[in-house]
């Protein structure tokens, strides 16, 4: 661990520099990789065309192929656009923000004491939601530590900062997540992303089978905490971003409440699919899983 924090040093510090350049010069850069690796990686390419196909928001192949070509860009934008952010002072990242629909009533929630789960699906820039939340109220954010050991160093520096902690998928994560709820504080979940064996269930994400995590419906059984879906939508041109959070009503425990909140996450993506994370392997199976329940031919 010394000899990668050694190594990750002065990678911060260029960082920190590089952070401070245009949001508008990263977008830019961000959609021309976008379209390099959406012509240069048939697998890439594949999923998007797949996934976004099979997914059914779009009513026509005209709006199917329109979708397609902004999203090509949008996933470039979401790939590069965090080391605009990481490193960037937190109040002028957050001031990045230019709107934020909903916040009144999370403020609300939160000041029930029972704590707040905002869920940040692959959708827009979810990294600036939680900047944002972090300059409200403090934030746990549930992240997946990279196989890669010595980028471990500059996820911690570029996500932890100020009132936003990061928990890592573990146990010992949990137990944070957990903790900071009991405390009355705020949390922050990927929702869409693909838990480990024995973590969810197979439950339909726009029609087809997604392992989902069962986390957050566990959460919400032991805390009563209220949940929300948070989406940071990029504006055009670098203008920014506009937030928009939905809370999801109802009984979130079980099977029933997985299914609850795809539905929620499904209605924050039709509303700007262009900006969805399409070239994510949603629909995998994860290594040890039972497969895919398989539906008679006849069935929707």
């Amino acid at each position: 661990m010394p000899f990668e924090r050694l190594l990750a040093a002065p990678l911060i510090g260029l960082l920190r520099l590089l952070g401070r350049l245009p949001l508008g010069l990263y977008h830019s850069l961000g959609a021309r990789l976008g379209r390099l690796a959406y012509h240069f990686s048939p697998r890439v390419s594949r999923r998007i065309r797949d996934h976004l196909k099979l997914s059914g928001v779009c009513a026509s192949e005209a709006e199917y192929e329109r979708v397609l070509r902004v999203n090509i860009d949008e996933t470039g934008k979401q790939a590069i656009e965090m080391l605009a952010l990481w490193f960037r002072p937190e109040r002028e990242a957050s001031a990045l923000v230019r709107s934020c629909r909903g916040e009144q009533e999370v403020q609300a929630a939160y000041r029930e004491g029972r704590g707040v789960i905002l869920l940040t699906p692959h959708l827009g820039c979810f990294e600036v939601a939680a900047i944002y939340a972090a300059q409200q109220v403090p934030i746990t954010v549930l992240y997946r530590q990279p196989r890669v050991t010595w980028l471990r160093p500059l996820i911690v520096a570029g996500r932890e900062r100020g009132r936003l902690k990061l928990a890592p998928a573990s146990v010992h994560g949990v137990r944070l997540l957990l903790g900071a709820l009991r405390r009355g504080e705020a949390i922050g979940i990927l929702p869409d992303q693909v838990p480990r064996f024995g973590e969810g269930l197979w439950v339909d994400f726009f029609g087809r089978p997604a392992y989902t995590m069962t986390l957050i419906g566990r959460l919400w059984q032991v805390t009563r905490a209220p949940v929300f879906v948070a989406t940071a939508i990029r504006r055009p041109n670098a203008q920014g971003y506009d937030i928009e959070v939905k809370r999801i009503e109802g009984d979130l425990s079980g099977e029933a409440g997985v299914r609850r909140i795809n539905q929620a996450i499904e209605e924050a993506v039709r509303a700007c699919p262009e900006q969805y994370l399409w070239a994510y392997s949603r629909h995998k199976t994860p290594d040890g899983a039972p497969p895919k329940p398989v539906r008679p031919a006849n069935a929707p």
